[in-house]
Parts: C-alpha cells; structure tokens; sequence
C-alpha cells in the first residue's frame, strides 16, 4: 500500500485520530477556544462533587478528554497502613464523592472494601514486573468496567505513581493534595 506526502504510514485501523481532528476542528470554528459560562459552572460542580479543585479536575478532563468517572485510592493514602479502616475525616470526604471509588490493597492487608468505598482489590506486589503491574491494574479496572483514562489514581509514594502509567489511567494525584 502506497501513502500520499505527508502520512506517516501508521496504521489507525479505527480511524479514531482522523476524527478527532476533524471534531477538534469543527467544535474550534464553533466556539473558538472559550468554553461558555454554562459549560465551566457545570465543570466546577462536577470538580466539587468528586472533591477535586477545578484547575485539577480541568487539567485532567483537558489532558485525556472524558470526564472522570471513578476515584482510586492506595491503602497508603487512605492511610490504611495497619488496619483496613478508614480515617475519619477521609472517610467523611469520600462519603461526599459523585463517582466510583475504589482502593488497591498493599499486603498483608486482606482486600477487604471499608466504608465508604464502592470496592477494593489487591494492590500490585512491589516485586511485580512492569508487565505484570500493568495487566494486574488493567485487569482490575476491567472487571469494574471501567475506561482506563476516566480514573484518577490518588496514592502516596513513588511506587503507587507509576501505577497510573501501566493502567493508562487519566491521571495521578498525591494523597496530600486531594485529602489536604
């Protein structure tokens, strides 16, 4: 097969980069590059209901075009370090949240779901290759059936930060920043 000047000859079997070009184009000759005051008031309730700030939630929602569908938590930043309960005052902030929430586990805790989260699995092992990181939180996120980049991932160390990437997840978000 023979490609015109300037493909790259890759293949998009879907056509799916075509036609967000062709939306990007079409929805830019329409309303420019501001969004109208009806459609940021709906953004900001929607930051505030998943407990989000708006530049966060608006730099997510820009970055990978869909709206965040669910919240997931490491046991680290649900400070579930010893005991799989929840603090207080997260547990009071989660109960609030308009979206799926979900934690991953470390061991030796039991993947067990405390209140007020929708559900729970257990975590990657830190021994986990990167392959075995990413079909483990693929797989998770899978069974809940949930699109990948619709999930912000919030956790607390280094470690729980690459998950984001291995699940292509929307987003990463520190437990200190959501929490505090």
């Amino acid at each position: 097969m023979t490609y015109g000047i300037g493909h790259n000859s890759g293949t998009d079997a879907a056509g799916y980069r075509g036609r967000l070009h062709q939306w990007r184009r079409a929805r830019s000759a329409v309303m420019g590059n501001v969004l109208p005051v009806e459609v940021v008031r709906l953004r900001v309730r929607r930051a505030a209901a998943l407990g989000l700030d708006y530049g966060t939630y608006a730099s997510v929602r820009a970055a990978t075009g869909r709206d965040i569908v669910a919240l997931l938590f490491s046991s680290n930043a649900l400070g579930m370090i010893r005991r799989a309960e929840l603090e207080t005052a997260r547990a009071a902030k989660l109960s609030e949240v308009a979206a799926s929430r979900g934690v991953l586990v470390h061991a030796p805790l039991a993947a067990a779901t405390p209140d007020p989260l929708d559900w729970a699995a257990p975590a990657p092992r830190f021994t986990d290759s990167w392959g075995a990181m990413r079909r483990h939180l693929r797989a998770v996120l899978a069974d809940r059936k949930l699109p990948s980049d619709a999930v912000l991932m919030v956790g607390d160390t280094a470690f729980e930060r690459e998950w984001c990437t291995a699940a292509r997840a929307a987003g990463y978000l520190p437990a200190a920043r959501y929490f505090g």
